[in-house]
């Protein structure tokens, strides 16, 4: 290793015995307040169509963005990993990360892929990817990484560009019939290659309540991005049907779990409370009048009895990975 430059490892769990530093450690150093000049580079861009990805995304809405990432990370990159870890991807392998955001998981494929490799991030907004160019250089991986805008239901990329495919929490996402969605990324990875789309699936968040957190996971909030009314087939843990139905071959799911425990580090506590302050909101009207004054008195940080300071804390939440091989 030289001695002028460190080496990022994103993927290696005994980061101290290996004197890597871990994704983390580049969040720790990156806020958003940091000046990030836009780049000339990019690529014309092309309306995502998905709400979680808007138009109208402004530089203040990226930094909440990018708050609410930083502060969670702890929680969601050891699963990520994981994953990755599980996918078993090729050395030297190309692939596209749709709807990447700042590109956190951009960083982490490409260093499962390698230095011969290369990963491409995809995202409807310019603030994103101006983060994201950004996070990519100071962890030096610049020339593995690329990111550019584009629509996810019109990707723009040849037939059978990439090797693999995967999208977080964003394909399947948006309200409609997911199959076009489904083909078209399929249509850019080779034949034999893969899509993978990773969701968050499930969490106990308040140990001791299961009865008002599951009043809390049937509003509307609660169970997003499904919706009251839509079709059954239409909810996402049954993705698998669209791979299916989508052409896709030896069509596989496997779920991850993070688990966390009192004592809280001052880190874990931060991440633990933005995830409760995101999982359910605006559930005031849905809630009955006892359900809204336990959900005050457990989950607001300013409560003397909110649910993070009860000495024997548990929690758990999981991710599901989905995976369908594109047809040779």
């Amino acid at each position: 290793m030289s001695p002028t430059r460190q080496r990022y490892c994103f993927l290696c769990v005994l980061c101290a015995l290996c004197g890597y530093k871990p994704l983390q450690e580049i969040i720790k150093s990156f806020s958003p307040e940091d000046e990030v000049e836009p780049t000339n580079n990019k690529e014309e861009s092309i309306g995502m169509g998905n709400e979680k990805n808007s138009t109208e995304s402004t530089v203040p809405d990226t930094d909440t963005y990018l708050q609410g990432l930083l502060v969670t990370n702890p929680l969601q990159e050891p699963i990520f990993r994981r994953a990755i870890h599980a996918l078993n991807l090729p050395l030297g392998s190309r692939g596209l990360d749709v709807g990447c955001g700042i590109g956190f998981q951009v960083m982490l494929l490409a260093e499962a892929v390698g230095p011969g490799g290369h990963v491409t991030g995809i995202d409807l907004s310019p603030e994103f990817l101006v983060y994201a160019r950004s996070i990519a250089e100071k962890a030096g991986m610049s020339e593995q990484v690329s990111f550019q805008e584009g629509d996810m239901n019109n990707l723009p990329f040849d037939d059978d560009t990439f090797d693999w495919v995967w999208s977080a929490n964003c394909a399947g996402y948006a309200p409609g019939e997911p199959l076009p969605l489904l083909k078209e990324l399929a249509r850019v990875v080779k034949p034999g290659g893969s899509v993978i789309i990773i969701v968050w699936s499930s969490q106990q968040l308040l140990p001791g309540y299961p009865v008002l957190e599951a009043h809390l996971n049937a509003t509307s909030s609660g169970i997003a991005p499904f919706a009251r009314g839509a079709a059954p087939e239409l909810h996402f843990p049954r993705i698998m049907g669209w791979f299916r139905r989508a052409g896709m071959e030896d069509v596989n799911v496997r779920t991850f779990a993070g688990d966390v425990c009192a004592p809280l580090s001052k880190e874990m506590r931060s991440a633990l409370t933005s995830l409760i302050e995101m999982r359910w909101v605006d559930v005031r009207a849905e809630l009955s009048e006892g359900d809204w004054a336990e959900y005050q008195r457990l989950c607001l940080p300013e409560s003397p009895e909110f649910i993070l300071g009860i000495p024997d804390y548990y929690a758990f939440f999981t991710y599901s990975m989905f995976r369908g091989r594109v047809r040779g």
